[in-house]
């Protein structure tokens, strides 16, 4: 098993080799993920776009983004990409672009058999070692998938070549979608594995942060409960992140997902989105908040999760 995103990947059905090396057998590699995989689907839907949830591996969401107006779709992250070709014929819709938010296999690893499924598709991402790249994209820049308006989010940390993406349609009123891959989780972030504290800090705090509150958020994993935990021992009397704890519980209980969240959710019980509030400070024993950021994610990272 290898490092991941908040807490570890586990290895999918394509990549056994990868269990091999990992001390896994295929069969209890295959096993790992089966559960969340065959979990359903979860729409949100609005009069502009629409977002398909897709469990993906152990943890993953991949995510079908329509574009009401023309039928044309993106799917973020397709790292199993059979399920992601049902879903667009299921919509009767034309999959035309792939947005990746980092080179990871759990993300990028379905790219190139999809672009030989789906022939003619765009793959977009901020960094080289995204399988099957077609466009290269930095900070700012922008597209249209359909009638919908994405604006590309440099947020460099878990990988220097990180991506977020964010969805809007022009004169819309409905909320935008922001989708943030290992940056911004439920109630958490991802591991630095290629970035610091300032790095972090910058794209939670300036760059995301800076969103419009209502942006719904769509992050990569399935962490919210363990994320919740980890947030409740950093805030005790927090009430925010007790309500928000006791919600996905149930959610999760029931088989649906804990996502989406909204930008201005996150000020309220996500521990690295509240690295300015002194009771987050005091906690870490800093009173600053990119040295805050740090002490959070190297607590978090040896964290040992209560079964409550």
């Amino acid at each position: 098993m290898v490092g991941g995103a908040g807490g570890s990947w586990r290895l999918g059905a394509p990549f056994l080799f990868l269990g091999l090396r990992s001390g896994l057998s295929p069969l209890r590699v295959s096993f790992l993920h089966s559960e969340f995989e065959r979990r359903p689907s979860k729409v949100v839907s609005q009069a502009n776009m629409k977002v398909e949830l897709l469990p993906a591996l152990t943890d993953n969401y991949m995510y079908l983004l329509i574009d009401e107006e023309t039928k044309q779709a993106a799917i973020v992250d397709p790292v199993q990409p059979q399920k992601v070709v049902d879903a667009a014929r299921k919509h009767g819709v034309q999959l035309t672009t792939v947005l990746t938010t980092h080179h990871h296999w759990d993300h990028a690893g379905g790219n190139e058999k999809l672009v030989k499924m789906e022939p003619g598709l765009q793959v977009y991402g901020g960094d080289s070692r995204v399988g099957a790249l077609t466009q290269k994209v930095s900070h700012l820049m922008s597209f249209q998938v359909g009638s919908l308006h994405v604006k590309c989010l440099a947020t460099p940390c878990h990988t220097s070549g990180h991506i977020c993406y964010f969805v809007t349609k022009p004169n819309s009123s409905e909320p935008p979608a922001v989708f943030t891959g290992d940056t911004l989780f439920v109630s958490g972030c991802g591991k630095f594995f290629e970035g610091t504290s300032e790095e972090m800090y910058k794209a939670l705090i300036e760059i995301l942060g800076r969103l419009p509150p209502e942006t719904r958020v769509y992050c990569g994993h399935e962490y919210t409960i363990n994320n919740l935990k980890f947030a409740r021992h950093v805030e005790p009397d927090n009430s925010a992140i007790q309500r928000k704890l006791s919600w996905a519980k149930a959610k999760y209980d029931s088989g649906e997902p804990t996502i989406p969240s909204t930008i201005g959710e996150e000020f309220t019980y996500n521990p690295f989105m509240r690295v300015r509030e002194p009771t987050v400070q005091q906690h870490a024993r800093e009173s600053d908040p990119i040295r805050t950021m740090g002490a959070l994610r190297k607590e978090k990272d040896s964290f040992k999760v209560p079964k409550d």
